[in-house]
């Protein structure tokens, strides 16, 4: 993050511009956002890759804004520019299809639409130029009922129907996404929340992680109480508690011993572990860990991370987790790492994916890479459920997910 006092980028509503070269998208941004924030030309094909705004647009909240190059770019690089295009839908929740009105609505138009809609992404049509249309009204009644959306006419050059945008997009906010709350549905106001945070040499100097600031935000949300400390004073604050905590949570690193010292009678889970439920599907996740006991020698496995920090000596993704499941399996793996926003569309080589908490993804981004493991028949599972099931505890830190436990204790 650039800024620790934003909302992150994984926290913001994605929302994706597509359309042909020059249909005017980023004078749409521009407009959206009242400020020349991408650049505009009437050259053809002036946005190449990707990107990506962070913004609070009123009335709708903190949102990232993707810009994203012209899906009839015929060139060599245009090819490449489509793949990262067509890339972004992958973590878009809301797509914004930007139809040049004074060219007319094209069979490339349509397919965009096809393609967006197949991937069951809520959609709003703009006719932009819409002062200097050619298209009539039945064209666009057409449309509208054929793939039962909204069309809106604008005009990003004289700033009309711009609200209306705003409006449909509101509209279109998914309507559960307060479900997916961190814990909130696991504390009551008044709880009290312990929250494990070693600080080793990958922490970072002055703060705390990502993960770590998201679940005391979530537990102040819930009117309950959070106490941080480290794993060495752990034992010491429970046993100067009044009251038991609701639920223990830690770093997964520090698992077996905040699992020794806490009492059988309290809930205790990972950071990770709760992530793995608000990012993506916390039962598939489990599903996957059980498949570590079939990897054989020789086996290739995928570790996954979505940031790119700084990798230290005891690096988790590339010396801890592949040291624990060699131990583990008494087997001859074969590791192979990859992180950012790249992550293989082709997963049929591995035996196994291990991913990371995924805290710098967006909810639909981690939902993609998990659903193109399955589809691909490869075994997924996160850091945090791994560890617990390599160190014997994953039984425990399931505790307070009983639809993940019963899948864990399925045979």
């Amino acid at each position: 993050m650039s800024n620790l006092n934003e909302t992150p980028r994984s926290n913001r509503l994605h929302i994706a511009l597509f359309g042909k070269t020059n249909a005017g998208k980023s004078s749409i941004i521009n407009a959206l956002t009242g400020q020349n924030i991408a650049l505009v030309s009437d050259i053809k094909g002036t946005t190449t890759d990707p990107v990506y705004k962070s913004m609070e647009i009123l009335p709708i909240g903190p949102v990232v804004l993707i810009d994203t190059a012209g899906l009839n770019d015929e060139t060599e690089l245009g090819e490449l520019r489509k793949k990262k295009t067509m890339d972004v839908l992958n973590k878009t929740d809301i797509a914004l299809v930007i139809i040049d009105s004074s060219i007319g609505i094209s069979d490339f138009d349509i397919k965009t639409i096809e393609e967006i809609k197949s991937k069951k992404i809520p959609i709003v049509v703009i006719l932009n130029k819409s002062d200097i249309s050619t298209i009539d009204i039945s064209s666009i009644k057409n449309l509208e009922n054929k793939f039962k959306l909204k069309i809106i006419k604008a005009s990003a050059y004289n700033n009309t129907g711009i609200d209306h945008i705003k409006d449909e997009i509101i509209k279109l906010i998914p309507e559960n996404e307060e479900k997916f709350r961190i814990l909130g549905d696991l504390i009551s106001p008044g709880d009290f929340v312990i929250l494990v945070t070693p600080i080793d040499k990958a922490a970072p100097k002055g703060r705390l992680i990502l993960p770590q600031q998201q679940v005391i935000r979530d537990v102040l949300e819930s009117d309950a109480i959070s106490i941080v400390t480290k794993e060495y004073e752990l034992r010491e604050t429970l046993e100067n508690l009044n009251k038991k905590p609701r639920l223990v949570i830690t770093d997964s690193q520090a698992f077996l011993k905040v699992s020794a010292d806490t009492p059988k009678d309290i809930l205790m889970t990972s950071f990770s572990i709760l992530f793995a439920r608000n990012k993506g599907n916390l039962t598939e996740l489990v599903k996957g860990a059980k498949a570590i006991n079939n990897l054989k020698d020789g086996d290739k496995v995928l570790i996954s991370e979505a940031c790119t920090h700084h990798r230290q000596s005891d690096d988790i993704g590339k010396v801890k987790i592949p040291r624990w499941l060699r131990q583990s399996t008494g087997k001859d793996l074969i590791f192979e790492c990859s992180s950012g926003f790249s992550f293989p569309e082709n997963l049929k080589d591995y035996a196994l994916v291990v991913h990371c908490a995924g805290c710098m993804l967006n909810r639909k981004a981690m939902l993609h890479r998990i659903s193109n493991s399955v589809k691909d028949g490869v075994p997924i599972v996160n850091y945090g459920v791994l560890i617990a099931y390599v160190h014997g505890i994953l039984k425990r830190a399931l505790k307070p997910f009983p639809a993940a436990q019963i899948a864990f204790e399925e045979e």
